[in-house]
């Protein structure tokens, strides 16, 4: 690495598709894992619905997932020293269910 290159970051030019832009709306998002990668799954549950779909999937390794927590966190702290605290009501008690269940 040269001197003038030190201290200094690199550039990283990232670009979204216009139907990535748009963004998808979740109200709820479910997380499993194993032991090589976390995937959270983000969903719409529309009241009164017996039914939900999966709206978008993300999977990541576990090292990725303690960044995105340390860097959510970071965001949440920022919002709220901006905004005032984030008020979380008890979530509403959603049976799930994914897909057919056996029966004895």
């Amino acid at each position: 690495m040269s001197e003038k290159n030190i201290g200094k970051q690199k550039q990283l030019n990232i670009a979204i598709d216009e139907n990535i832009a748009d963004g998808v709306y979740s109200n709820l998002a479910i997380i499993n894992h194993s032991t090589s990668e976390f995937i959270i799954d983000f969903i719409n549950v529309m009241p009164g619905s017996p039914k939900a779909k999966v709206k978008s999937r993300v999977i990541l390794t576990p090292e990725h997932v303690k960044r995105f927590k340390i860097a959510l966190n970071d965001n949440i702290q920022r919002y709220e020293e901006a905004n005032g605290t984030i008020e979380t009501n008890e979530s509403p008690n959603i049976p799930l269910n994914f897909g057919p269940t056996g029966k004895a």
